[in-house]
């Protein structure tokens, strides 16, 4: 998984809560029912399918 950082991590988290508050379809089983949340727990299981690409790399 590609390591990203606090201001990459933030923009998926936000952007990921946003498609769940609309309805997306939850990546992973989870108790929670705060999109926020569920974004995270998507996140640390490593299935959000999230790209960042960054110049010069």
């Amino acid at each position: 998984m590609q390591r990203y950082n606090r201001y990459e991590k933030a923009r998926i988290l936000g952007a990921r809560a946003l498609q769940v508050s609309y309805g997306a379809p939850v990546l992973v089983d989870s108790e929670q029912t705060e999109p926020i949340l569920i974004a995270a727990e998507e996140y640390d299981a490593g299935v959000l399918p999230f790209t960042v690409k960054r110049e010069g790399k």
